[in-house]
């Protein structure tokens, strides 16, 4: 038994200090590459929405979805952006995260030619690596909560897309304790995919987003 509760106990602190360590990394990496500031971001031809679901288990509307929609609306028409890829989950005919801020983006005034619809955007991972192999991007614009975008920007870079994030406004610490407690592990994970190598569940054929200062 005492043996088995120091095996127990130094897998804990092994656990925690992975978790440190990965949860800085991804904070020191992204200084000075998210803007909270409209007027400061740069400018990039695509801005990368990271999906979620548009409802709560609970009911109502879910906060992080209808901030990152006002966030990509922003974006759009100060100039920032030239065209919304929106990338989520598909998982189901009854569970469809990119059609759905589709619908909520046009509703504020984006044209529905200037969205993309990313349907294999499972994961984090997934978004960010098909921005680049799928839709030929090699500078994106991450539109999520900040905390999102840090993990995001840190794993873009390792897959060669050059990335800044522009942050929604956050939920409120008890509204969203589940999802910041999760991002820890999360942020883990990144550096154990990175490690293991893994890819995107589906990648599939290319899909050109158009550049429109071309068209005549």
């Amino acid at each position: 038994m005492h043996k088995l509760v120091k095996a127990l106990l130094f897998s804990l602190i092994v656990t925690l200090v992975l978790v440190f360590i990965a949860n800085f990394s991804i904070e020191k990496n992204a200084d000075g590459k998210t803007y909270d500031s409209i007027e400061n971001v740069p400018t990039n031809h695509v801005g990368l929405v990271l999906g979620t679901s548009k409802y709560l288990k609970a009911g109502g509307v879910n906060p992080y979805f209808k901030f990152r929609v006002a966030a990509a609306v922003r974006l759009y028409k100060a100039g920032k952006i030239a065209y919304v890829l929106v990338s989520g989950d598909n998982g189901s005919k009854y569970y469809n995260e990119p059609s759905e801020f589709k619908k909520e983006l046009v509703k504020e005034g984006v044209p529905e030619d200037r969205i993309i619809l990313d349907y294999a955007g499972f994961r984090t991972l997934d978004s960010v690596v098909r921005a680049k192999e799928v839709f030929g991007q090699e500078r994106i614009t991450i539109i999520s909560q900040a905390f999102h975008n840090e993990r995001a920007i840190y794993l873009a870079e390792k897959n060669g897309l050059h990335a800044i994030g522009y942050n929604a406004k956050d939920v409120g610490v008890a509204a969203g304790l589940k999802t910041q407690v999760r991002e820890y592990f999360a942020r883990t994970k990144v550096f154990i995919d990175i490690l293991f190598g893994v890819k995107p569940k589906f990648i599939g054929k290319q899909e050109a987003i158009p550049d429109p200062s071309n068209s005549n």
